[in-house]
């Protein structure tokens, strides 16, 4: 079964990453243990050990294997679409459907299991474990970086550092949205499963949202200060 398991079966390596997204995205990082993956994709783990060296390890190539095609994809969408542009400023809506479109055409691949993929991306933004703490930002860094000097440009009255703002609650929309909609369901009852499970209808409703936001006016800075001052005085 060693054997088999670490020279002879080449598949092994992706049924253990299948397993481990699987349950990442099921349990949480924390709850899968090696043994719960080695028991769903029939291998012992020894085969673990083999191919990943470690739990860290192999969290990080389940999140590599699609992150970097996936990440590739928004960059090279990006280039085409400054391509088109020749120097002038990008629509932040353009901006905005080439990021969220890439994720659309993983979510429709079976081959690439994207569904499942995009949840537990979701679930690494809104429980990340210490670990994808720490290795996730060198995942999204170029891609973060070539889509906030797109909108950048595209926002040229926006200041850098609100632009930081909405960037962070622009991914967070996008990382609850991934989650599936279980806070929404307890919310309310309005039946969403149609629309929820069809990757183009939940990026319809979620672009213009994002968008919205994205070019909303600047928040008023002297409500701050004045909410400050009085505070002061009080103390």
């Amino acid at each position: 079964m060693n054997r088999i398991d670490t020279q002879l079966a080449p598949d092994t390596k992706e049924r253990i990453l299948d397993a481990a997204e699987v349950l990442f995205m099921e349990q949480g990082f924390e709850a899968t243990s090696l043994r719960m993956i080695t028991a769903r994709a029939g291998v012992n783990l020894a085969a673990v050990n083999y191919h990943f060296g470690s739990k860290e390890d192999l969290i990080k190539t389940v999140f590599s294997r699609r992150l970097g095609p996936l990440n590739a994809e928004r960059l090279a969408m990006l280039d085409r679409l400054e391509a088109s542009a020749r120097g002038r400023p990008l629509d932040p809506t353009q901006i905005l459907e080439a990021f969220l479109s890439a994720g659309v055409r993983l979510a429709r691949d079976p081959a690439r299991r994207g569904g499942a993929f995009l949840r537990l991306l979701g679930r690494a933004f809104a429980e990340p474990s210490g670990y994808v703490r720490e290795f996730m930002p060198d995942q999204y860094e170029a891609v973060v970086a070539r889509y906030k000097a797109a909108l950048a440009k595209a926002l040229p009255h926006v200041p850098d550092r609100e632009l930081v703002w909405r960037l962070h609650f622009i991914f967070g929309a996008i990382a609850y949205t991934l989650g599936g909609t279980d806070v929404l369901k307890l919310a309310c009852r309005y039946p969403l499963e149609d629309e929820a499970n069809n990757p183009e209808a939940v990026v319809r409703h979620l672009l213009p949202f994002l968008v919205g936001g994205l070019t909303a006016p600047l928040p008023d800075a002297s409500g701050v200060r004045k909410s400050r001052s009085a505070r002061s005085k009080q103390g």
